[in-house]
């Protein structure tokens, strides 16, 4: 590795992560909100039914929702290996090799991340609140594998094989 190479990756702080996600977090609230304006003009409002007082949205309308999470970080990822909070906090994803991801490699990590969200399936046994509860668990322990862990990788980077990097000013 040369050191031009070599000042470029150092692991990206915790603090900077955190600001990160947050700031993609609303990214990824925009386009939900934006995508759920479009399905209900669509559908003239139709969207949503509300049967014994509880709101029931359509399996095709979720999983569209969850493509388009998937599609921003995935594409963000591959294309430049930043998403915009992480453009914004000056951090990048990148290969063993310290390299942009591949399609699917950066499928791979979505893919990874997203594991937990199968807890929301304990909504279908016990409460709503469980589940999220569950999901929430699920990712903090995933986030906080990456405190003890040499090289401070999560476990969504450590099965994909990439890592959060931190880029200098330069």
């Amino acid at each position: 590795m040369t050191q031009g190479v070599q000042t470029l990756i150092t692991q990206a702080p915790w603090l900077r992560r955190l600001a990160a996600l947050l700031y993609d977090l609303l990214i990824v609230l925009a386009l939900q909100l934006v995508v759920g304006l479009l399905v209900q003009l669509a559908l003239q409002a139709r969207l949503v039914a509300v049967q014994g007082g509880h709101a029931h949205v359509p399996v095709p309308y979720q999983g569209l929702q969850f493509m388009v999470v998937c599609g921003y970080f995935v594409l963000s990822w591959w294309r430049g290996g930043q998403t915009i909070g992480a453009r914004a906090w000056r951090l990048r994803v990148v290969d063993s090799y310290g390299m942009t991801l591949r399609f699917p490699r950066a499928l791979l990590r979505a893919g990874v991340a997203a594991l937990p969200l199968l807890a929301l399936l304990l909504g279908f046994v016990a409460s709503v609140q469980t589940a999220l509860m569950a999901v929430l668990a699920l990712w903090v322990i995933d986030y906080a594998s990456a405190s003890v862990v040499t090289g401070r990788r999560t476990l969504h980077d450590r099965i994909s094989g990439t890592r959060l990097v931190s880029l200098s000013r330069g």
